[in-house]
């Protein structure tokens, strides 16, 4: 048996762990949300929703999700 291997990062300053090789797309929607619903930062940095799937999570990184802003 070859237990999954899981990276530990901070989300939403918590500690969480999702299996190596998550994208942050599959981080959002393994948490419900729906893609539109929620704006992702990683290590500090916005990152735009067409980003998220090619964005593969590494050990140590700190994702933030928050409500886009919206009007003007």
């Amino acid at each position: 048996m070859n237990p999954e291997r899981l990276i530990h990062l901070t989300l939403d300053d918590r500690p969480h762990a999702v299996p190596a090789g998550t994208t942050l797309a599959e981080l959002v929607a393994s948490l419900s949300h729906a893609p539109d619903a929620v704006s992702t930062a990683r290590n500090g940095l916005f990152l735009a929703r067409r980003l998220r799937e090619s964005c593969v999570l590494q050990d140590g990184d700190a994702v933030l999700l928050f409500l886009p802003i919206v009007g003007g």
